[in-house]
């Protein structure tokens, strides 16, 4: 697994990402949805602190346990079971359940390990999945992502949310 090593992104330059994601969502014609676990709402939180964001962002869900992410999204309990709330199969599945859900073109997941406990050996604490879906037609594609940050739960957090606006802004129309 790639560890991540990123410099604490303050609140002015996380809002710079967000406002870069705004105009870009916009350009594209595009709105999106977020699906958030172990960030808790915060990526929805920075691209709300953009003003005009309501012209590009439609909901957020936060589904922290793993009843909320069948309920709301529509994960599958079989997916949980068999690879955990923090893998691939699960963000993609929180991704796509969020564009169902929603109906918008664009959704992003995130779930992961913040700690300070919570880690294993085989994903420890730091462990992020990431899951970027974008609906054209009736077509879906999702391109999922894992990292590893280091830090304090805050720090693990916050760079969660860097790195989800900027896979957002990787993979969509430029």
């Amino acid at each position: 697994m790639k560890r991540v090593y990123t410099p604490h992104m303050d609140d002015a330059a996380l809002s710079r990402l967000s406002a870069r994601v705004g105009r870009q969502l916009l350009r594209a014609g595009l709105r999106v949805a977020t699906a958030e676990s172990c960030t808790a709402g915060w990526v929805a939180k920075a691209l709300t602190d953009t003003p005009g964001s309501s012209q590009w962002l439609d909901c957020g869900y936060v589904t922290y346990s793993n009843e909320s992410k069948v309920r709301m999204l529509g994960v599958s309990s079989r997916t949980l079971k068999r690879f955990g709330a923090v893998s691939g199969p699960t963000v993609r599945e929180m991704a796509r359940g969020s564009l169902r859900a929603s109906g918008v073109e664009l959704a992003v997941a995130v779930s992961g390990i913040a700690g300070p406990d919570g880690g294993t050996p085989a994903k420890p604490v730091g462990t992020v999945w990431f899951c970027v879906a974008r609906k054209r037609g009736r077509s879906v594609t999702t391109v999922t992502a894992r990292a590893r940050f280091t830090g304090g739960r805050d720090a693990v957090r916050r760079k969660s949310v860097e790195h989800a606006l900027r896979l957002l802004l990787r993979h969509m129309p430029s």
